[in-house]
């Protein structure tokens, strides 16, 4: 089959969608392609008897106002009512635990907790007083770890840094570079001298803009999720765009350079079709970018298919019954030096409606990350030996018997920012100039959250219009 349309959207994640739901809204001609059977990308949402579970991303957080305005123009639609609502977590998304000694406990949240919490040590806790004294950095290289020891001290690496790092990337602070994985961390330094000064002043910023623009007041940072899970958000988007704008199942897409645009080729149930179009939106990750792009030089296409992608083992654990210790909070982060197999646990049945019956408890835990890459090799008889051993200690449960285990393997999760993310954004950068027509996104750049990849994707929706 042939087809014709304006601009070619590659991926139907959230990047993709978002990017959709902005193109239709302004009327433009466009097409999105995705290899999977499903929209959402990699998140997706399974049921198995009266637990709800996810199988990618579990959560987002409302940290962009891209984000904010997405979920209000989708529940503003009155045929979406019935199958979307945004979900915020329960108050008990703030209390969130670190395991030391073997055991869960509290993350301070704010200068005076850190002082009082016996995850730090007293030689740190000065430091973080003495904190605003300190000197710029210079090395605009300069890893977390480096970053944090500098400023704050290594307990709070340990303690803080290394388990967050661990939740929010699967990564390792030693090589995550501060200026492209936390640039808002790193620009507290660079623009006032200090993190506790910086975020003083900026708190302030805040305030103002808040009173200048109103809807900023919605950009919460709350956790999020829909109703009966994410992908009730990803086919809200979907049905408010329209089934007939995308193309599923297809597979191994190929775009072509033409004297009058690019032609996309892909096979489905067999065949091979193609798509002419004057643009073409890339969103899907930067492990794909070579076969995708054939024509692009193999020294660019080799820069941004270098970026290192850490691996997941994410476990859905279901009980019937909860007879654990207390699942009070968020989850809990599990710090390099504490020995343990597992990266954390997420209480996802107390942060969510109906994701489990009423007496039990679902959990998402999870392994690998850039410590035990190896991981994901592992069978699935030695994964659930790991998770029944670090579970059980950790929650004090005297017999290791859930009611429902799945496991999934994520070998392209997440992309780790390190050194070479400058080299990154200016090779895409030569890319977009060399071929007017081509944008690249996706999570290669521009930040790996839900609200990050949202905001990119108004941003890529401006771009490809005309």
């Amino acid at each position: 089959m042939e087809y014709s349309t304006d601009i070619v959207v590659i991926g139907a994640g959230i990047t993709g969608l978002t990017t959709g739901f902005y193109l239709d809204r302004d009327k433009q001609n466009f097409l999105i392609l995705d290899n999977r059977d499903y929209p959402g990308g990699v998140i997706h949402t399974e049921k198995c008897g009266d637990f709800v579970y996810e199988t990618g991303p579990n959560t987002g957080v409302l940290g962009t106002l891209e984000a904010v305005k997405l979920f209000e123009q989708l529940h503003g639609e009155k045929s979406l009512t019935a199958d979307y609502a945004l979900e915020k977590a329960s108050t008990a998304a703030k209390k969130r635990f670190i395991v030391k000694g073997g055991k869960p406990n509290i993350m301070p949240m704010g200068v005076g907790k850190g002082i009082s919490t016996k995850l730090f040590t007293f030689k740190d806790k000065l430091r973080v007083l003495f904190e605003p004294f300190r000197k710029r950095g210079t090395n605009p290289d300069e890893t977390l770890a480096e970053f944090v020891k500098r400023r704050l001290g290594e307990s709070i690496l340990d303690y803080a840094i290394n388990p967050f790092i661990s939740g929010v990337y699967a990564g390792d602070p030693g090589m995550l570079v501060t200026k492209y994985a936390f640039p808002k961390l790193y620009n507290l330094e660079q623009n006032y001298g200090s993190l506790i000064g910086g975020s003083v002043k900026i708190g302030k910023v805040r305030k103002k803009e808040k009173e200048q623009n109103p809807d900023l007041k919605k950009v919460t940072r709350e956790t999020f999720s829909a109703e009966y899970g994410l992908s009730n958000l990803a086919y809200g988007v979907y049905n408010r765009i329209g089934e007939e704008r995308f193309i599923l199942s297809a597979q191994k897409a190929v775009v072509a350079k033409t004297d009058d645009g690019y032609e996309v080729s892909f096979i489905k149930n067999g065949e091979r079709s193609t798509i002419k179009c004057r643009c073409v939106v890339n969103t899907a990750g930067a492990y794909a970018f070579p076969e995708l792009f054939p024509f692009v030089d193999d020294e660019d296409k080799k820069v941004i298919s270098n970026l290192v992608y850490s691996g997941v083992v994410e476990c859905a654990l279901g009980f019937e019954k909860w007879e654990g210790s207390p699942l009070d909070g968020f989850g809990c982060l599990v710090p390099q030096k504490e020995n343990r197999k597992i990266l954390g646990a997420l209480y996802m049945s107390t942060l969510f409606k109906n994701r489990a019956p009423k007496g039990g408890a679902l959990l998402s835990i999870f392994m690998g990350g850039m410590r035990h890459l190896d991981y994901l090799d592992l069978s699935d008889t030695e994964i659930k030996k790991i998770v029944a051993e670090d579970i059980s200690s950790i929650f004090d449960i005297k017999e290791f018997a859930p009611d429902m285990f799945k496991i999934m393997r994520h070998r392209n999760a997440i992309p780790q920012y390190q050194a070479d993310t400058k080299q990154r954004i200016e090779a895409i950068e030569k890319i977009e100039k060399q071929f007017p027509g081509l944008i690249v996104g996706g999570n290669m750049i521009g930040g790996i959250g839900m609200a990050d990849r949202i905001k990119q994707g108004v941003q890529l929706a401006e771009k490809a219009k005309i």
